[in-house]
């Protein structure tokens, strides 16, 4: 055990960085806390003064001191006057956690023959984890933290966890939401989308994904035809597919998807009207009402994906849920691609009746979303600070989209760049015989992170020409040089092949 004026064993027992994420204070505690809790430090020995403490830390004496009595406010510490501070022996009360054995074998247990769902055998989402230390991200769905509205989200979340607001979202909410959230998104949200709906017609859901998930459990038997854009959203196609729906390819061309190619068998129609997943093209008005006619002379449900909804556009579009006067379709929105990816926020909108079983679906899953996450965005919402954002994110992508596009048009002649205003990303062809996946892999030896477009496509067809080029991540200043580095390595292996 240290002693008091052991200073290499305290100086090991306390190691802060001023490069973290938590503040020195915070830090000072954890490392108190970890070094109880691990017996380093016994109850008969005294901590260092927090005179000692600073000096040794080269922090302010306050800091230690604040941190000190936190931790005898939580019962860490014990206080003794003339003394110091010691470790509250009730802490220590309770048995060390007992070693870990030696794991065995687990081979007695064959688990793949056991699942009843191949999740894993779906395709693979893109793994990007390190993207922010990538000098060229092209990479789809994330964030910009140079965008990020920090101190807006920071003051948000700090109403939230005024005591008042504190006992609105604590409690068990079992299955309803946030009312102020499903306030804000009926009157803030959806209008823009041409969307009026009853706070009973929504229902809040971790993010777009996890409303699919939802649905298809609910309403898709197994063998339920399910037609869906080809090129479309993967996940989505997986997801539908591990419900048991057998999926119905539908090509799609400059206006979307090719209404009149969806077989009238079907059950469901998957569709991403507003940009097409992942080519970006709008379902044009003839073929959205097209669309809506033949979904109610076949009794089609339509499940509408608008994941990049929220950014302006000039002349947005109305939803299909907008025009819709059945009742088929199932309206997905998303603010994943507006706030941040990692907030995992969502809602669906449809018909009362089929909301009420999904909030009763949803409580044998999760209950409800975090009711402090929905009580923050729903002030976020409430106080502009989303219609600022939105304004801000979209002046900044069609700036950096118009970049990327120039930059493809000069160093990539080759290549066919879909130039449909509005949205989160490009998608480009390559010239015949252009094997995305292989190129993609090239390029991130270079610092360059792109999607290849394989696994949007439904069947065997590869190699695929295709890749999609996210503009959310990336800075203005780096996209030229990014795509003049990517058409080095596609240079090169042309020459090569």
């Amino acid at each position: 055990m240290p002693t008091r004026n052991d200073d290499a064993l305290w100086a090991g027992l306390f190691k802060i960085s001023p490069d973290s994420s938590q503040t020195l204070q915070a830090q000072i505690r954890q490392a108190i806390v970890s070094a109880i809790l691990d017996r380093q430090i016994a109850p008969s020995m005294p901590l260092p003064s927090c005179r000692v403490l600073a000096e040794k830390l080269g922090v302010a004496r306050g800091t230690v001191v604040l941190a000190f009595q936190q931790l005898v406010d939580q019962g860490f510490l014990i206080a003794r006057e003339r003394r110091g501070h010691f470790v509250n022996p009730e802490v220590l009360a309770a048995p060390p956690p007992a070693p870990l054995k030696e794991a065995r074998p687990a081979a007695q247990v064959d688990w793949k023959a056991r699942r009843q769902v191949a999740a894993s055998d779906m395709p693979d989402a893109p793994k990007n984890e390190n993207w922010m230390q990538a000098a060229y991200p092209f990479v789809y769905g994330q964030f910009d933290p140079a965008l990020f509205p920090t101190a807006e989200w920071r003051e948000c979340n700090r109403m939230a966890l005024a005591v008042l607001e504190i006992r609105n979202w604590a409690a068990d909410m079992v299955d309803r939401d946030d009312p102020l959230l499903i306030e804000q998104i009926q009157a803030r949200l959806l209008p823009r989308r041409g969307i009026f709906a009853n706070p009973d017609e929504i229902i809040i859901t971790l993010g777009a994904q996890h409303a699919l998930y939802m649905l298809a459990t609910l309403l898709m038997r197994r063998g339920a035809r399910v037609a869906m854009e080809n090129p479309g959203f993967a996940d989505a196609r997986s997801i539908f597919r591990l419900a048991g729906a057998d999926i119905l390819p539908v090509p799609v061309d400059g206006d979307g998807l090719d209404v009149a190619g969806v077989p009238p068998e079907s059950d469901f129609v998957f569709v991403t009207p507003s940009h097409h997943c992942p080519s970006m093209v709008p379902l044009s008005r003839a073929r959205r009402e097209a669309l809506l006619a033949r979904a109610e002379r076949n009794d089609w449900i339509v499940i509408e994906d608008d994941y990049d909804s929220q950014l302006a556009e000039e002349t947005p579009q109305e939803a299909l849920k907008g025009l819709d006067h059945t009742g088929r379709v199932i309206y997905v929105g998303s603010m994943s691609k507006t706030l941040a990816p990692g907030l995992r926020l969502g809602y669906i909108v449809a018909p009362a009746e089929l909301v009420a079983e999904l909030r009763a679906l949803r409580r044998f899953m999760l209950r409800h979303p975090p009711a402090n996450n929905q009580r923050a965005v729903a002030l976020f919402l409430s106080l502009g600070h989303h219609d600022a954002l939105v304004r801000r994110l979209s002046a900044a992508f069609e700036e950096r989209r118009r970049e990327l596009l120039a930059a493809v048009r000069r160093h990539m002649p080759g290549w066919q760049a879909a130039d449909v205003p509005g949205g989160i990303s490009v998608w480009l062809k390559g010239p015949a015989g252009t094997d995305t996946t292989a190129l993609a892999r090239h390029a991130r030896a270079r610092g360059v992170l792109v999607e290849p477009g394989a696994r949007f496509f439904d069947g065997p067809e590869r190699p695929s020409p295709f890749m999609r080029l996210g503009i959310s991540s990336i800075a203005l200043q780096h996209i030229e040089p990014g795509i003049r580095e990517l058409a080095a390595v596609a240079e090169r292996r042309s020459q090569a092949a």
